[in-house]
């Protein structure tokens, strides 16, 4: 039996070496850091995959680093709109939610839609009464109200309306290491258990200026997140339109169901190959039922880090 093992990214993107800022970057490194650990220790005691990447994923939505949950990006019309997804490998039964915007952790409203209704999404009103009817935590919107995202919208609005994918604007003024207002920022989480069960989980703010209702890939299964206990857990971060039309999460588990394809070969056809085709930049990150990881990407950097049981976390932002 393979090592029990998580890995997690948080967003993609173009480098902004002109203005990083070394404490920013350690913020990064011991942010991705302490998430991993976290992950490795619910693996250790013994929980499962799906625990392991669900409370991941909920500690990255916590972090106003991370374009998901607190911290996360404004729709051109100034609002919040959160989606996130989880898959559990052992029956690849899901849970989604889309465009909620008082739900204070999207990635627990999408274990409960797994675990709690006949469903695999919920949208919107929807999706908040749902989450709310089973006893998560509601808050106003402006919980999620950060300045720097603020001011993110304000130069996006300024630049003729341009659509930012997150990790891409606020580098210039605060240093981060992957440019805000030219990055992907989705966060997601990808385990493999001591069981041999494999589980993902993806969640995000979407794109800076985005207009309202606007759903990308993080929700959707087989898109932005994919598991399956006979070949891969995935997550990606990325221009999510091209996930969606590629069906990118999924096509890595066909390649190697189909293809015979190892990981590292299926995750870098669909990364390096077929994204690009599609005019595609991003990432993801991928285990596969053996215990081997994989978190290619194809832009600048990815912010990423994994850590078997017992192992010191890996983190890393650059190639």
């Amino acid at each position: 039996m393979s090592k029990p093992v998580i890995a997690i990214h948080g967003g993609a993107g173009a480098i902004s070496r002109a203005a990083m800022n070394a404490e920013k970057e350690q913020q990064y490194i011991q942010a991705l850091s302490s998430v991993v650990e976290a992950g490795q220790a619910v693996l250790a005691g013994g929980g499962s995959a799906l625990d392991a990447v669900t409370e991941a994923v909920r500690l990255l939505e916590e972090c106003p680093l991370f374009n998901a949950g607190k911290g996360a990006v404004f729709t051109h019309q100034g609002t919040h709109e959160l989606d996130a997804c989880v898959m559990d490998g052992r029956g690849c039964d899901a849970g989604a939610v889309a465009g909620v915007s008082r739900v204070r952790n999207p990635v627990l409203a999408a274990r409960a839609v797994l675990e709690q209704s006949p469903h695999v999404m919920f949208a919107c009103e929807g999706a908040e009464k749902f989450a709310a009817a089973h006893g998560l935590e509601m808050v106003e919107p402006d919980f999620f109200f950060t300045q720097e995202r603020f001011d993110q919208l304000h130069r996006a609005q300024a630049e003729h309306g341009r659509v930012l994918l997150d990790h891409d604007g606020a580098a210039a003024l605060h240093g981060d290491p992957i440019d805000p207002d030219r990055k992907f920022g989705t966060v997601g989480a990808v385990a493999l258990d001591a069981a041999g069960n494999l589980a993902a989980a993806t969640s995000t703010g979407g794109m800076t200026n985005k207009q309202a209702g606007r759903i990308g890939d993080t929700p959707i299964v087989g898109a932005g997140c994919y598991a399956n206990n006979a070949t891969v857990a995935v997550s990606t971060t990325g221009t999510g339109e091209t996930f969606m039309r590629g069906v990118s999460a999924y096509d890595v588990s066909a390649l190697m169901e189909y293809a015979g394809l190892s990981l590292q070969q299926a995750t870098d056809k669909v990364v390096m190959e077929k994204l690009l085709q599609l005019g595609g930049s991003g990432g993801l990150i991928a285990v596969d039922r053996h215990g081997n990881i994989a978190l290619p990407f194809n832009s600048e950097g990815m912010y990423r880090g994994f850590g078997y049981v017992g192992d010191a976390p890996s983190v890393g932002i650059y190639r």
